[in-house]
């Protein structure tokens, strides 16, 4: 086998957590790895001492990587490599300004997209065979490659986990609804509360909710929401895609005004009703269990803790490829606002 170069390309913080489980499969290859910084939302603190860090474009360029993997909507298109779209999350049904759905949308910056279960698999495929610009191979998705290798950690006690997660969207976000219930709730001791926003939430509401830590409360900031999703029980949470994640574990999740709730969510409008969903959450009751099951089977029912084998293994398959796809037709704004960020501009 050729060895490989790969890049690994973030401009979020929650991006290490994606892509550390392909690094480990890239290196398990003898292949090459490196990861480089796009923007400044990055803390450079969250890199581990043996990881190789490439710190301007021009060292990119320089490392002339296969492939480019990027958990993100949009990425530049002068890049040496493939670009692979490994994406930042789940479908969750949020919408763009025009009312369409903003996760099922081509914006000509990738060759392979490698999908996460039958349901993206279709969308994508669909779009595939109209644009011919791109591949899609179903992998399931790197992120949740720790969720299904390790067990659930021991518990000291008896008492519920409920993790409360939420979208910084101010039209879609829970935090700002439900502090006074979850302020009153945390106080009774029943359930032990694990907090943790969106990078991008608030920073008011952040303080609004650290305030609340306590015995039975907890607010985490973290670049690794898996050991959360692993710990709690119920999840409460808003149209976020991480309650995504969570319901792949066969567990409950309880929304508040969910833009498009279905039958494998408790959704609440009324900040007096997430006490009692909670307690039926727990419950697990047999006709919710079956809904979420369906969803597990149609979103992604890879389990096995492999789909960044998978993923790299679509990777190598098109850069092996005999057929030719149509060269991308990039965004000309979009990519020129791009070499503005990165400061490049060679076009040869």
């Amino acid at each position: 086998m050729i060895a490989r170069k790969y890049l690994l390309n973030i401009s979020q913080n929650y991006s290490f957590s994606i892509l550390r489980p392909v690094q480990s499969a890239i290196l398990k290859r003898n292949a090459e790895v490196a990861w480089f910084i796009q923007g400044s939302s990055v803390n450079r603190a969250y890199f581990h001492s043996d990881e190789k860090v490439l710190n301007s474009i021009e060292e990119v360029m320089a490392y002339s990587p296969d492939a480019v993997l990027f958990p993100a909507n949009i990425a530049p298109t002068f890049l040496p490599g493939i670009n692979v779209a490994v994406f930042h999350g789940f479908d969750a049904g949020k919408l763009d300004k025009k009312g369409n759905n903003d996760h099922y949308k081509v914006r000509n910056c990738f060759d392979l997209y490698c999908t996460q279960g039958p349901e993206s698999t279709a969308q994508f495929s669909r779009m595939a065979e109209k644009h011919q610009s791109f591949s899609v191979k179903e992998t399931g998705w790197c992120a949740l490659d720790p969720l299904f290798q390790f067990k659930s950690p021991t518990k000291d006690n008896d008492i519920p986990t409920i993790l409360m997660c939420s979208t910084f969207s101010k039209h879609l976000t829970c935090a700002p609804h439900l502090f006074e219930t979850i302020k009153q709730l945390s106080k009774k001791g029943s359930w032990r509360w694990l907090l943790q926003f969106h990078p991008k939430m608030d920073n008011e509401i952040v303080k609004q909710y650290k305030t609340l830590e306590s015995e039975y409360l907890s607010f985490i900031e973290t670049d690794d929401v898996i050991p959360l999703l692993k710990e709690a029980d119920v999840m409460v949470c808003d149209t976020s895609s991480v309650l995504i994640m969570f319901l792949l574990q066969g567990k409950p999740v309880v929304t508040f005004k969910n833009i498009n709730p279905q039958n494998y969510l408790i959704d609440i409008d009324d900040p007096s009703k997430l006490e009692q969903s909670i307690k039926l959450a727990l419950k697990q009751p047999k006709e919710l269990m079956a809904n979420i099951q369906n969803f597990i089977d149609d979103t992604h029912p890879y389990q096995d803790g492999r789909s960044s084998e998978r993923l790299l293994d679509a990777i190598e398959e098109k850069l092996t490829e005999r057929t030719p796809m149509q060269k991308i037709k990039g965004d000309f704004i979009r990519q020129f606002k791009m070499r503005k960020q990165l400061n490049y501009w060679k076009f040869w």
